[in-house]
Formats: C-alpha cells, sequence, structure tokens
C-alpha cells in the first residue's frame, strides 16, 4: 500500500468509526435496558474483545518480533489508560460517579502480568493463568457498575437493538482496521524499531477507535460506558490478549519491555484511577494532565530505542 493511499484509507476509518460509535452505543443501551442490566457492564464485558489486537499480537510473535507482539498488549494499555481518556477529556469533559472498587479493578488489573513478565520470558504456564485472571477481573469489574441502569424513560425504544449492536461492533472493527493500516503503513516507511514501533504506534493505531468509544457515549450523556470499556479493555489486554499469545508460543522480552514498557504499563491504570477517585472527573485539566504523560512516555521510549 503507498503512502497515499495509506491516507485514504485512514480518513476513511476514521468516518466509519464515528458513525459506528453512534450505532454501537444506541444498540448497547437497548440491549441493556432490555435485559434489565447496566449498560456499563455489557461494555466491560463486549468492548474489550478486539480480535485486530489478538491477531497483531499472535501474528507478530509467530513471525519472530516478540517485542512487537508485547507491544500490542503493554502499549495497548498504556495507550488507553492515558491516550485515551486524556484525548477524551480535553474532547468530552465528563464527571465521574463511579464506584471506588472500579478504580481498584482498573489499578490491579495489570499486576499478574507483571508478576510473570518482569523476569523476560511469558511461559504457557504463566498465560493460561492469565487467562484465568482476565475472567477473575473483568467478572470483578461488571460486577463493581451493576447497579448503573438506565430508566426505561431515559432512553428511547431501538428498533432490532442486538442487530444494532453487532453493525456497530462490526464497524467499529472494520474502522479501526482501516485506520490501522493506513497509520501503520506511514509510519512503516520511517523505519521504527519492531520494540518501539509495537509500543507506540501499532499499539495507538489498532486501538484508535477506542477514542470514539469513549468520547461519543460521554458527549451522550452516559460517561461510564466510555470508562467501562477502557477498564474492560485493559483486562482483556493485560490478562486475556497476553495469555491467549503466550499460550500459543511462549514470549521472551527483552531489557527495554521488562525496563521500561512493562512498568509503565502496571502504572499507567494505577494513574487512571488515581485520577478518578481524587478528582471525580476528566476535565480538560485532567485530560491535559494524561495526554501530557503520554506524549512524554512516547518521547521517552524513542529516546530509549535510539
Amino acid at each position: 500500500m503507498s503512502g497515499s493511499v495509506g491516507i485514504i484509507v485512514l480518513v476513511v476509518g476514521v468516518g466509519v468509526v464515528v458513525l459506528a460509535a453512534d450505532a454501537f452505543v444506541d444498540g448497547l443501551l437497548a440491549v441493556a435496558l432490555a435485559l434489565g442490566i447496566a449498560p456499563f457492564v455489557l461494555s466491560v464485558a463486549l468492548s474489550g474483545f478486539e480480535t485486530e489486537n489478538l491477531a497483531a499480537g499472535i501474528a507478530a510473535n509467530a513471525r519472530g518480533l516478540p517485542g512487537a507482539a508485547a507491544g500490542t498488549f503493554l502499549g495497548g494499555v498504556t495507550f488507553l489508560a492515558l491516550g485515551v481518556p486524556g484525548l477524551g477529556g480535553l474532547i468530552a469533559p465528563i464527571p465521574v460517579e463511579l464506584p471506588i472498587r472500579f478504580a481498584v479493578w482498573t489499578a490491579i488489573a495489570p499486576l499478574p502480568l507483571f508478576a510473570f513478565a518482569v523476569s523476560g520470558h511469558l511461559s504457557r504456564l504463566d498465560g493460561g493463568l492469565l487467562v484465568v485472571w482476565s475472567v477473575v477481573a473483568l467478572a470483578g469489574l461488571a460486577q463493581s457498575g451493576r447497579d448503573l441502569l438506565v430508566a426505561e424513560d431515559e432512553e428511547e425504544r431501538v428498533q432490532r437493538p442486538g442487530l444494532k449492536l453487532l453493525v456497530g461492533l462490526a464497524l467499529l472493527t472494520g474502522g479501526g482496521w482501516m485506520i490501522g493500516e493506513g497509520l501503520r503503513t506511514t509510519v512503516r516507511q520511517l523505519g521504527v524499531p519492531q520494540t518501539l514501533l509495537g509500543n507506540t504506534a501499532l499499539a495507538a493505531t489498532v486501538e484508535a477507535e477506542e477514542l470514539a468509544r469513549f468520547a461519543v457515549p460521554a458527549r451522550r450523556g452516559r460517561p461510564e460506558i466510555g470508562l467501562g470499556n477502557i477498564a474492560g479493555t485493559v483486562v482483556h489486554f493485560a490478562a486475556l490478549n497476553a495469555g491467549i499469545i503466550a499460550l500459543i508460543k511462549p514470549l521472551t522480552l527483552g531489557s527495554q519491555t521488562t525496563r521500561f514498557y512493562l512498568p509503565v504499563a502496571v502504572a499507567s491504570p494505577a494513574i487512571l484511577a488515581a485520577v478518578i477517585v481524587i478528582r471525580k472527573r476528566l476535565g480538560r485539566i485532567e485530560g491535559a494532565v494524561l495526554t501530557g504523560l503520554y506524549v512524554v512516555y512516547v518521547a521517552v521510549a524513542i529516546a530509549v530505542s535510539t
């Protein structure tokens, strides 16, 4: 794919993602209303399972690029915990009224990954334990927001809500793939090292649609859906995706990964959780701080890779 075609694909992908986010939110709210459960719970359970990120990690590891493979979940967690809420807070400031236990589950989700990966190796046993932990953590997150129900008179009835939810998810996935392909084509021409690429450009491009998943519900007065999506995806990446990748082929992690990318990925959700608990909002000040931290992370990542 040429550079000009990559830019076109990128622009089209952004448009698809923005439209798909609205359809996803409509379907999510309607399905939750029909089932009598909180949209937050569905967001935690469904939004985080992203086949494109998992596929990218499996493929990179199979091709002998463990640094890039680890970057899909480590860099993904960092981008989700700092970049997405940071930019989201700048675009659509929101109050945060989620229980403290939500913040606790968000903060502790990556800890088992750190314990297993700090040695520089993720075995199949480690991978299996991470998959089990993902189930526990997702259940804890969902339980933390189960009381956040939507009153029936607050939402319009949506025809075929399940179909709209699935279509929204499918379009988000397709649009996210287009964004990722467009950006990766541009970045590839710059000759970026594989570990740096995996933890910054690859992670951010694969997850670019997360910004729409966060900002659109926030603008529609349902900020807990966006936050639930972030937290649920953090669990999927730091536990489920990392575990599945290691189960398929054990991962050997380099010193840059264990000394920089891994600690940052573990600390980032804790920073977000602290902001949620202490500030009880994600406004433009909080957004600027989180975005600034992500910019510093990218700058340091470039510095340690050169």
